[in-house]
């Protein structure tokens, strides 16, 4: 497996994976010129979904993990009635979230510290967005069936569509078009997203049903891989718990700090978000040849395909650090025109940037393991990042009264600890040295 066979799984996934934060960063550039109280509700707002998606959407690996080792033995007629069911199985969890967070959703953004104004633009968007996260866990889902036959091309292709779309559709229903579109605001922008996930999901499922990847069929006895299938998601879904325990309380902290900095914190975070699903490209590709090669009992290839996907996913990270190091004086300005908010974001920025290398050797090394089906593994290392390294950062550092600094010097620990110890961990079990 050579470096041109990587970029060719890993530049689609890279524009597929982007598609849900360039959603937020779109609602996010258009909703901040409305006002500070509105970017930083839809801040709030859009923090609880996406905390969702990325707890559940953890489906995606689990099922491309699968799908790629019977790709890599040749027999993925055998696992039609597990895909089926896979879906199934998200859509289920989708919907019983909307039932249990609308009836909860004043009390889970008081958890934010959110209150007034604010409180109820977040809660304004989040009610309409949140009928999204069924199908945004289903096409996910296939995105992950997709990769794991080696295709992510298809991902790419209905993501980039939705993304466009979701920019088209967020000018016209928040700022309305003359006399025929009336202007929505923070509650357009939910619309542009909910419209656009709804889309890119028929899109899915008529590419897996027209192209005939594999013989599907729905049985109510369980798959025999479905143990399989749900022991990963629960190690993964823990795993992200503590992911998003992080996210959470960066959020919390953030808007205890005032509006101007959970402002800041918003723009900064979904900058973050962005460039991780950019990085996380060539985590997909991992993802799939590992566990194609896991398929083919290839210890040799697994060892050679994570170094190449580490190395290429630190230079990813440089390259994007660079990109926002030339334009630092200029992001602000496109998410906000409050002084005090760009100033804010200003001051942290320097973090996201230092810290895009570190993520990348997290990233590539992440989703090497998912392909390899170390589910445990991930959930322990994210358990001790989160509750020995995020946490005491935070708090240390909030307590002599860093700010806003005090989040992001966090993240920046939090993911040193987890690409260090992946990269440890690799090394002692996977290096190539160990099958020469």
């Amino acid at each position: 497996m050579n470096y041109k066979e990587i970029n060719k799984l890993a530049f689609p996934a890279i524009i597929a994976g982007i598609s849900e934060p360039l959603m937020a960063l779109t609602d996010t550039a258009i909703i901040g010129h409305l006002g500070t109280v509105e970017l930083a509700g839809v801040g709030v707002g859009s923090s609880l979904f996406l905390l969702l998606v990325w707890m559940l959407a953890q489906t995606k690996s689990a099922i491309s993990a699968i799908v790629s080792r019977y790709f890599g033995m040749q027999k993925t007629n055998e696992i039609g009635t597990f895909v089926v069911q896979s879906l199934v199985f998200n859509l289920v969890i989708g919907f019983l979230t909307i039932a249990v967070t609308l009836y909860f959703t004043e009390f889970l953004f008081s958890l934010y510290n959110a209150e007034g104004r604010l409180l109820t633009v977040a809660i304004d968007y989040y009610r309409i967005r949140i009928f999204g996260l069924p199908l945004a866990l289903a096409t996910y889902g296939l995105f992950g069936v997709f990769r794991g036959f080696q295709n992510t091309s298809w991902a790419m292709f209905i993501s980039l569509f939705g993304g466009i779309l979701n920019i088209i559709l967020d000018f016209l229903l928040v700022y309305g078009f003359e006399n025929f579109v009336p202007a929505y605001g923070v509650e357009g922008a939910a619309w542009a997203s909910l419209i656009a996930q709804t889309i890119m999901f028929f899109v899915a499922i008529w590419l897996l049903v027209k192209k005939k990847l594999l013989p599907l069929s729905f049985d109510f006895k369980f798959d025999k891989n479905i143990k399989e299938f749900v022991q990963m998601f629960g190690n993964l879904l823990i795993r992200t718990i503590a992911l998003n325990t992080a996210y959470f309380l960066g959020t919390k902290y953030a808007t205890s700090y005032g509006q101007e900095y959970i402002a800041a914190h918003t723009i900064a975070m979904n900058i973050w978000l962005f460039s991780s699903f950019f990085i996380d490209g060539y985590a997909t590709a991992g993802n799939a040849i590992a566990g194609k090669l896991l398929g083919q009992k290839n210890s040799n290839g697994i060892a050679q395909i994570g170094k190449a996907i580490y190395r290429m996913s630190i230079l990813v990270g440089l390259g994007l650090g660079a990109f926002y190091l030339a334009g630092y004086l200029y992001f602000g300005q496109l998410f906000s025109n409050d002084i005090a908010v760009i100033t804010a974001f200003e001051s942290v920025f320097w973090l996201v940037i230092v810290s895009q290398p570190i993520n990348g050797l997290s990233f590539g090394l992440d989703g090497i393991f998912k392909g390899l089906g170390k589910a445990a593994f991930l959930r322990n290392t994210l358990l001790v990042a989160t509750f020995m390294g995020f946490v005491p950062t935070l708090l240390l550092f909030d307590y002599f009264g860093y700010g806003l600094h005090a989040v992001w010097i966090a993240f920046l620990v939090f993911m040193t600890f987890r690409a260090f110890t992946l990269l440890w961990k690799f090394n002692r079990d996977y290096s190539v040295k160990n099958f020469s």
